[in-house]
C-alpha cells in the first residue's frame, strides 16, 4: 500500500510535466503556424504553394511536433524530476514517522543545499520525537513517584497506631509530595501557556532589582537547605515588562542554580545596564555542562539528569526561554571547570511592534 502511495506523486508528475510541455508546444506550434501563414498569404514569403494548400503542410508539421515532442518530454521528464521524486520519498518517509530517512541530490550546490535542509529537519525531527518520549517517560515517573508516597503514607495514618511523632512525620511528607505535585502541574500548565501566547500582555514599570531579591527569598529554603551563599550584586533598575511572567524566569533559573550548586558555595547575580538594554547573569559553581548539553538546555523536552536524582523533569529553563522570547530578549548559558553561569538580556522598554 505505501508502495502505490510512493508511485502516485511520481507518476501524476510526470503526467502534469509533458502536459505543461504539450500546452506550450501547442500554443507555440499555433503562433508559428499562423505567423507562416500570414507572411506566406500576404506575400512576405515566396512560395510556389497556393495560399489555401499551405495549410495542410503547416498543420501536419505541427501535429507531428507535438506527438514527437510531448512523447520525448514524457521520456526524458524522468531526469529533471528524479530530485523531486526523491524529495517527495523522504517526505513521506517523514510524514509516516521514520525519522532516519535521509536523501542526496547530487553534486551541484542547490542540490547540496536542498539535501543538507532537509537531513538537517529529519534529524531534528529524530531528536525532538526521542525527547518527546523522554518527556513522556520523565512526565509519568515524576508524576507517580509522589502519588505513590502519598498513598503510601496516609494508608500508614489511616490505620491509626502510630506516636504523634511518627505520624507528624508522615503527615510532613504527605504535604511535601502533594506540593512537589502542585509545583509539578504548575510548570506543566505555565509552559503550555506561554508556548501558546504569541503577544505580550500586561506590561508595566517596576524595580527588576527588587523582584530577583523577591524571588531569591521564596527560595530560601532550597538554599538554606544547602548552606548557600546568595550574592546579589547590584543598583536598582526599572525595566517594563510583564512583571508574573518574568518572575517566572527568576524563579527557574535561580532555583536551577541552587539545584546543581556544591553545598556551602556561592549563588552570584549581578545586572548591567546600558541605553536600550539590562543583563541579568546568575552564577554557581557547580558541575560544568558539557557544549553539547549547553545545545540542548533549554529544550522542553530535555533533562540533563536522566536518573531522577534531582527534582523536576525539565521544562522550567524552556519556561524561561519562551517568556524571553516575548520580551525580545535573549538568553544563554555558559559553562567552564568553574563555574555556570545563565545570561538573560532584556530590552528595558517594550515598543510596540
Amino acid at each position: 500500500m505505501l508502495r502505490k502511495r510512493k508511485l502516485l506523486p511520481r507518476t501524476m508528475l510526470t503526467i502534469i510535466f509533458s502536459a505543461i510541455v504539450f500546452i506550450i508546444m501547442v500554443i507555440t506550434m499555433a503562433i508559428v503556424s499562423l505567423l507562416i501563414y500570414l507572411l506566406a498569404h500576404t506575400g512576405i514569403i515566396q512560395t510556389h504553394i497556393q495560399s489555401p494548400s499551405i495549410l495542410y503542410p503547416i498543420l501536419l508539421f505541427a501535429l507531428i511536433s507535438i506527438v514527437i515532442g510531448t512523447f520525448v518530454a514524457a521520456i526524458l521528464s524522468a531526469f529533471p524530476l528524479k530530485p523531486v521524486n526523491i524529495l517527495i520519498e523522504g517526505m513521506d518517509r517523514l510524514a509516516h514517522g521514520n525519522y532516519d530517512a535521509r536523501i542526496h541530490l547530487g553534486r551541484s550546490q542547490v542540490g547540496k543545499d536542498l539535501s543538507k535542509s532537509f537531513n538537517n529537519l529529519a534529524e531534528e525531527l529524530s531528536n525532538t520525537e526521542m525527547l518527546r518520549s523522554d518527556f513522556v517517560n520523565n512526565f509519568s515517573h515524576e508524576f507517580k513517584t509522589p502519588i505513590v508516597s502519598i498513598r503510601g503514607f496516609a494508608k500508614l495514618v489511616q490505620k491509626g497506631n502510630l506516636s504523634k511523632e511518627k505520624q507528624d512525620e508522615y503527615l510532613k511528607i504527605i504535604v511535601n509530595e502533594g506540593s512537589r505535585l502542585a509545583d509539578l502541574a504548575t510548570n506543566a500548565l505555565d509552559l503550555t501557556k506561554v508556548e501558546n501566547q504569541t503577544i505580550l500582555t500586561d506590561v508595566t514599570e517596576f524595580n527588576l532589582s527588587e523582584q530577583l531579591r523577591n524571588s531569591m527569598v521564596l527560595l530560601e529554603e532550597k538554599w538554606a537547605k544547602k548552606d548557600l551563599t546568595m550574592m546579589p550584586e547590584f543598583d536598582e533598575h526599572m525595566i517594563e515588562a510583564n512583571e508574573e511572567l518574568l518572575k517566572q524566569i527568576w524563579i527557574n533559573l535561580f532555583d536551577n542554580s541552587i539545584k546543581f550548586a556544591p553545598e556551602q558555595t556561592p549563588v552570584k547575580s549581578t545586572i548591567k545596564a546600558n541605553d536600550d538594554y539590562l543583563t541579568v547573569e546568575i552564577t554557581n559553581y557547580g558541575t560544568k555542562i558539557s557544549e553539547e548539553d549547553q545545545e540542548r538546555i533549554f529544550n522542553k523536552y530535555w533533562q540533563a539528569d536522566t536518573s531522577h536524582a534531582s527534582e523536576g523533569f525539565g521544562i522550567g529553563l524552556s519556561i524561561a526561554q519562551r517568556v524571553v522570547e516575548l520580551h525580545k530578549g535573549n538568553i544563554n548559558v555558559e559553562s567552564n571547570d568553574e563555574w555556570t553561569k545563565f545570561i538573560v538580556v532584556l530590552p528595558k522598554e517594550q515598543k510596540n511592534g
